[in-house]
């Protein structure tokens, strides 16, 4: 992480600087995986105090900490701390609103089977791939009716272009119905 001094940088030593070095080295770690980092740090004092303002960019957010004390290092470690705490805040947040791939799977599962609201109904276990140990497979009720207008034949023809399959509900039978494409290029229906 490159740190770079604004403001009052005389009172700055070298030791105290590597301290701050070392004390930002596992903030660097957590905020460099996506590249390298700049962290600004801006010292000013105010009646005796000695303010010292930390700011990094993380997850195109500005993440700010501020220190205030007597002493230069006490007020320069107690931004550092609040700044790793904001990081690692950030992190979770991102982690948890972008990266939740149990409602990913569910959802790709349910729209292979046509709905985006289906819910499990039982499960059987399966063999696993390669020998490895069963799981349980979920069965999925799909509701046909929700959001969808009945269809007729020639309708289902348009539609089966794009895939093996249809099952729609005949507009003029009102019952479901399965459009199927055989291998011969003709195709088979089923009436419910």
């Amino acid at each position: 992480m490159r740190l770079i001094y604004s403001g009052k940088t005389k009172e700055f030593t070298p030791e105290l600087e590597e301290k701050i070095t070392g004390k930002l080295a596992k903030l660097s770690k957590l905020l460099e995986q996506r590249g390298e980092r700049e962290a600004h740090v801006t010292h000013c004092m105010e009646r005796h105090l000695h303010k010292v303002e930390l700011v990094v960019n993380f997850y195109d957010h500005a993440l700010v900490a501020e220190g205030l004390d007597t002493d230069l290092e006490t007020a320069l470690c107690d931004a550092a701390e609040k700044l790793e705490s904001k990081a690692l805040k950030a992190r979770n947040r991102w982690r948890d609103t972008h990266r939740d791939s149990k409602s990913v799977r569910s959802s790709k599962e349910n729209w292979d089977q046509g709905s985006a609201n289906a819910e499990p109904e039982a499960a059987a276990p399966i063999a696993g791939r390669n020998g490895t140990s069963p799981r349980k497979a979920k069965v999925f009720r799909v509701n046909y009716d929700e959001g969808r207008k009945p269809m007729t034949l020639e309708e289902a023809l348009l539609e089966i272009e794009k895939d093996d399959y249809v099952v729609y509900r005949d507009a003029v039978k009102n019952c479901l119905s399965v459009l199927l494409r055989r291998s011969d290029g003709n195709y088979d229906l089923i009436e419910s």
